[in-house]
């Protein structure tokens, strides 16, 4: 594969992994179901968490298979939502200026726009590297 289709980073993705218990790295490959069970069971009671820091390369293809490069970086994105989700940081850099404002004024509105944002975030950029 040619480094003009890697669209997830894997040095990114073992950053998220060390918080791994919380799903992160999960929801950053597009799979926010396991992200999920991952977040409200501590890394599947550690042992999925372990598990994964192998499992990681082969995310990292699935997701540069799956997702449509383009303008809009998915590592700068999920690290924007990841550490500035909740004030909107990563909505302003996809363009979304209006609701990155109504995000920092709600709190990522209470919390669930950035839940919302962990499962849909591949998808939005996506849609926004595709031109639709």
């Amino acid at each position: 594969m040619d480094q003009s289709n890697d669209t997830h980073l894997k040095s990114v993705g073992y950053i998220l992994w060390l918080f791994g218990f919380t799903g992160s790295h999960r929801f950053y490959y597009g799979k926010p179901v396991s992200g999920t069970i991952w977040f409200f069971t501590f890394g599947l009671f550690l042992i999925g968490w372990i598990i994964d820091f192998f499992l990681i390369p082969s995310m990292d293809r699935l997701a540069d298979f799956r997702y449509q490069d383009g303008e809009l970086d998915y590592s700068v994105t999920w690290i924007l939502l990841t550490f500035l989700g909740f004030f909107g940081i990563h909505r302003f850099y996809m363009g979304k200026w209006l609701s990155g404002i109504i995000y920092l004024l709600t709190g990522g509105i209470f919390g669930l726009g950035y839940l919302y944002d962990l499962w849909t975030l591949n998808e939005q950029v996506s849609l926004i590297n595709s031109g639709t």
